[in-house]
Parts: C-alpha cells; structure tokens; sequence
C-alpha cells in the first residue's frame, strides 16, 4: 500500500509543477490582454480606426487567464470557500471535508464539463466557425480553452485529494498547519523596536 501511495504523491507533485508552470506562464496574458485593449482603444479613438478580432482576441486572452489558471487556484488554495463555518473546524475536519468536496462537487463538475466541452470544440474546428462579428477570429481555439482548463482543474482536483488523503494518514506534512503559527502572528510581534 505504501509503494501505491508513493506513486500517487509522485503523480501529485508532477500535476502541482505543470498546473505551476502553466499559471506562472499564462499569467503574462493578462499584460497581453491589458496592451491589446490599449492599443485598440488609442487606434479607435486617435485614428478612427476599430477591429472586431481585437476586441475578440482581448476577451480570448482573458477567458484563456481564467480557464487556464483555475487548476492553479486550486494549487495556491485561492478559490473560494466559506470560512466563516471552514475555520471554526478541527484541521482533520477541513481536511475531510475538502475531500468530500472534491470527491462529490469538483471532480464531477470538471469531468462534466470536459466531457460536454470537447464536443462542441471538435465540431467548431472541424466546421471552421468564426465569429459572427465582421472581421472576427476564429472560434475553434477559444472553444479548446474549455475542456484544457477543466481538465488541468480535474488534474489539481486529483492531486489535491491525493495530498489531503496523504496528510490525514500522516504521510506527508501538513502545510497549513506548518504556516499557521507564522500567519497567527501580530505584524508587530517579533519586530524590533
């Protein structure tokens, strides 16, 4: 049993790089997203001049940002949650409580989606289908966000079940109870005045 679960924590730590360096990288295309929406704006209003595909490209770049990056989320613990009843239990009960969640909430949603998402993309690349805006771009690679963004979410999803099942049965450390006492600390306490 314990060779298995060295190899699901292998597989763990492998997601959590990929879903690192994938949120580390995409990161850059909201200052993509942030230049394209500038640059349109001076050229509509300086020179008159205005284009369908960059507007288009401007929310592809965001829907790519939020798509791409929910499997990081999930990896930096930033989703959102209910703390005001989460904080009030026992870690132990957090940590079952974040496997039910993600065994019975997560996953099925994520899976769903890839699932009724990859469809509709195969058929928009297959068709060709643009945008029905004049001057639009292509739909095909908007459409591939979709079932690439829930499937690095379902990924994490699997890691970080994998991980919680881990620090219930005392294989590996708990992280947020090792950064607990740092983050309880006064911002004045410890500084020297």
């Amino acid at each position: 049993m314990q060779a298995v679960f060295t190899r699901l924590l292998a597989f763990s730590r492998a997601v959590d790089r990929l879903n690192q360096v994938i949120g580390r990288a995409v990161c850059w295309l909201v200052l993509a997203a942030v230049l394209v929406s500038a640059g349109n704006a001076v050229s509509r209003y300086a020179f008159k001049l205005s284009s369908n595909a960059w507007l288009e490209l401007q929310w592809y770049l965001i829907a790519a940002v939020f798509l791409l990056c929910a499997g990081y989320t999930l990896l930096k613990h930033q989703h959102v949650r209910i703390d005001v009843l989460y904080s009030r239990f026992s870690r132990r009960t957090q940590l079952k409580i974040d496997i039910f969640g993600t065994v019975f909430f997560l996953m099925p949603i994520s899976l769903l989606l890839v699932y009724l998402s990859w469809p509709v993309f195969v058929e928009a690349f297959r068709s060709g289908e643009v945008s029905g805006n004049t001057g639009g771009l292509p739909l095909w690679w908007a459409r591939l966000l979709v079932p690439i963004g829930f499937t690095l979410l379902s990924l994490q999803g699997v890691s970080e079940l994998i991980k919680r099942v881990a620090i219930l049965r005392g294989d590996i450390p708990d992280e947020a109870e090792q950064s607990a006492p740092a983050a309880a600390l006064h911002p004045n306490q410890g500084s020297a005045k």
